[in-house]
């Protein structure tokens, strides 16, 4: 059976509501966009009939066929230098990077080609590449299998940088993601692979890039993206149990950042804290933490707090909770905001 007959048998887009965990509502996203673009090819190691390690691509290769799902040589560097050739043919690659320490092989084509590529030629040309990078701590594993990359890439200028919180989420920028004609570093918040919540297949989804309230509050914003959400929403519900209201806002997106949300909840609440998972020193929570100082610096009744990864190498598994912050941490942060 020829490709074009199964896509031809294949269902169209789901509709009501689904409860999926959010590596399986990436793989839906995938699907619907394979559905939708033929042009739309997933590349990566061990992606085909395995699945990839996470089982993000599962299934995939049995309905699309190995023209269209393709396993890769161990070559990071090589597998990005091939979707930055298909993609000027016009094609729609999305690589997998098997996990985030793995992306360093491929930096250099990713930051002085894959980013520049649009601007070499004055736009004449569309370089509609997502890299899919599964990142983060949280699951027990080793170096180079924990690590938070992002702001590597958000310092790169010609790269959109960004990450889901939710499987609802996870779903629907994936398929933005793809549909952009700009480079779109995709990070995947690997702990939050399994949690299921509910993908509404009928939503309007919300833009790629814009931040948005999770969580109401008036005492404290804090802000985050990626599995940090979480934390902060966890955070949350214990300061409530203490008569402290705070604010969570999910950045979303770490390149553009969109900051209207973010300074009017704290213009709102005149307190900020920001977490990631990543080390601190020149990180996206930095140039988050800048910014509302240099834009809301007079809504501010204290100084803005970070809260992060230590800045040290990615410890073993075995103490990757002592690095990685807490509800805690980010509660003791509070406290302190809250002291000014």
């Amino acid at each position: 059976m020829t490709d074009t007959a199964i896509r031809a048998e294949a269902p169209s887009r789901p509709s009501g509501t689904s409860v999926l965990p959010l590596g399986k509502a990436i793989t839906a996203g995938l699907r619907q966009a394979m559905l939708d673009d033929d042009k739309v090819l997933l590349m990566g190691e061990d992606i085909g009939p395995l699945g990839g390690v996470f089982r993000v691509t599962e299934g995939l290769h049995a309905e699309f066929g190995d023209q269209r799902v393709l396993d890769t040589p161990l070559a990071e560097s090589g597998i990005v230098g091939t979707a930055i050739g298909l993609a000027m043919r016009g094609y729609r690659p999305v690589i997998e990077i098997q996990f985030d320490g793995f992306i360093f092989p491929a930096f250099d084509q990713i930051t002085t080609q894959l980013a520049r590529m649009r601007a070499r030629h004055e736009g004449g040309i569309s370089m509609p590449v997502v890299i899919r990078v599964p990142y983060g701590g949280h699951i027990g594993s080793i170096e180079h299998h924990q690590e938070s990359p992002e702001a590597y890439f958000a310092h790169t200028p010609g790269l959109r940088v960004v990450s889901p919180a939710t499987p609802n989420d996870a779903y629907w920028m994936i398929q933005q993601a793809i549909r952009s004609d700009d480079p779109v570093l995709f990070f995947e918040p690997k702990s939050r692979y399994w949690p299921k919540g509910t993908v509404d297949f009928d939503a309007e989804p919300t833009p790629l890039h814009a931040s948005r309230v999770v969580r109401t509050g008036t005492d404290v914003t804090v802000i985050g993206h990626g599995a940090m959400v979480t934390t902060l929403l966890e955070a949350a519900d214990l300061a409530a149990d203490e008569g402290t209201s705070i604010e969570v806002v999910d950045l979303r997106s770490l390149s553009p950042v969109d900051y209207g949300p973010v300074l009017a909840s704290v213009s709102k609440t005149g307190r900020a804290v920001v977490a990631q998972e990543a080390s601190g020193f020149v990180s996206v929570g930095s140039e988050i933490a800048a910014t509302i100082a240099e834009r809301a610096f007079y809504l501010l009744q204290a100084p803005v707090l970070r809260v992060s990864g230590y800045d040290t190498p990615f410890p073993p598994a075995a103490v990757e909770t002592h690095f990685l912050p807490s509800a805690d941490r980010v509660l003791e942060a509070v406290d302190r905001t809250l002291a000014y």
